[in-house]
């Protein structure tokens, strides 16, 4: 099983997860609260601010041609209105070394962190956050959208839709489950959330939060969203698509987005239709236009009359929780081909785990399954593992271990781990 030259095969990282020292986003002002949701701050993370040429050349050796990753909103615009130059020419610099490897830079313009200052303005709520991020679109594209093919406007776009979703459930369930000293699982949704603490931090969390952001909710953009809210993250997609192709009209534009495969049992099937119109089909007007879809996906969801099931008891689980099931990604492959007719580009999909070979195991089921898309006429243009290094997972911290390439954070020393050469052997050389 190998792609031709032109697929592209690599990893993905989000600029907060792995530069470090992201003074100046929301993220690290909640980082540093006392009564903060997260496990440990993000710090240095994995310094790939510093050492992103070696990063690179890794991934270059191992065989890989892509490399998606962020460029922070927070650096380039640290204080309203007021651009920061240096960073713009440290991400072109970021872009030029990818090229310099034969490696395809493919950027998200904003991977979940935003400036603090735009979340003290109202932030993912705001009736100005897409003229804001339009604005900042148009300044990153005017400067490096020569150089670049392919960008991503805006990270899982669904993401806080999802959130809200599970934090209802959450409260709901949770006196139940208290009551028979249970837990409710985080695992529906694809990204490294610490709700527990989330809720028993709520009051106290809030005033902490007028003091930092002056508004005693901090919408960031992985908050739980109201629809009015989701209609902004729409409208700034459009505003920013918008001006890529005014600047840069060779670009290639799309969103992506955080999909599971979701799976019908008997009597459920009203409940899954809901969850992925939620999850994907009413965003559909807004992407209509645009060039490519990000697929992002790392596992199933069962639903039943009652709702999203756990996992099998029989199941082998991620450390996130997740359940082990790589076959999910066709299967949303197919199910959103359906729909959204333009390439497919799946930016995001891979396993937290301490065992590589069960990663090795999962990255080849999932490019089988990308195999046989591609040979039924879908056209999916590539396949970038996330992610690249052992990074900051969030509200998780420094516990979830997603990485082809595992990092000691005392000395910052690269191993690369065997998945990362099995990756780059399924390129045509």
């Amino acid at each position: 099983m190998t792609f031709d030259k032109d697929f592209f095969i690599g990893a993905a990282t989000a600029a907060h997860q792995v530069e470090g020292n992201n003074i100046h986003s929301d993220y690290w002002a909640q980082e540093h609260m006392v009564h903060t949701d997260f496990l440990e701050p993000s710090g240095d993370a994995v310094d790939h601010y510093n050492r992103y040429a070696e990063d690179i050349r890794l991934m270059a050796d191992a065989g890989l041609n892509a490399y998606r990753f962020s460029i922070e909103w927070a650096r380039i615009e640290p204080e309203e209105g007021k651009f920061d130059d240096t960073e713009i020419e440290h991400y072109r610099s970021v872009i030029r070394t990818c090229k310099e490897n034969g490696i395809e830079p493919i950027v998200t313009l904003l991977h979940f962190t935003s400036p603090k200052w735009l979340i003290a303005k109202g932030g993912w709520e705001s009736d100005d956050t897409p003229a804001l991020f339009a604005r900042y679109t148009r300044y990153v594209m005017e400067r490096l959208g020569s150089e670049l093919r392919y960008v991503c406007t805006i990270n899982e776009a669904n993401m806080g839709i999802q959130v809200a979703a599970i934090a209802k459930r959450y409260e709901q369930q949770m006196r139940a489950m208290q009551a028979q000293q249970g837990t409710v699982s985080e695992s529906t949704v694809q990204m490294g959330l610490n709700l527990e603490k989330m809720m028993a931090n709520q009051k106290a969390a809030a005033e902490e939060r007028m003091q930092i952001f002056g508004v005693p909710k901090a919408e960031c953009f992985t908050s739980p969203r109201t629809p009015h809210g989701d209609e902004i993250v729409m409208e700034a997609h459009r505003a920013a698509r918008a001006a890529i192709r005014e600047v840069a009209p060779e670009v290639q534009v799309g969103l992506t987005l955080s999909l599971h495969d979701i799976q019908a049992l008997p009597g459920g099937e009203e409940n899954a239709a809901k969850e992925w119109a939620d999850e994907f089909t009413h965003y559909l007007p807004a992407i209509e236009g645009d060039d490519f879809l990000g697929v992002q996906n790392y596992t199933r969801t069962r639903i039943d009359a009652s709702g999203s099931l756990p996992a099998p008891a029989d199941a082998e689980l991620t450390q996130m929780d997740y359940e082990f099931y790589p076959q999910a990604l066709s299967n949303v492959i197919r199910r959103v081909a359906q729909d959204f007719k333009g390439t497919l580009l799946v930016t995001e999909n891979g396993i937290a785990t301490a065992d590589d070979t069960r990663r090795e195991e999962f990255i080849k089921t999932a490019l089988s399954g990308v195999t046989d898309c591609i040979a039924d006429g879908i056209p999916v243009r590539g396949y970038l593992y996330w992610s690249l290094l052992d990074n900051f997972e969030w509200q998780k911290g420094y516990s979830m271990t997603f990485g082809l390439i595992a990092v000691d954070r005392t000395t910052q020393k690269r191993s690369p781990k065997p998945s990362l050469a099995l990756l780059g052997s399924f390129l045509a050389q």
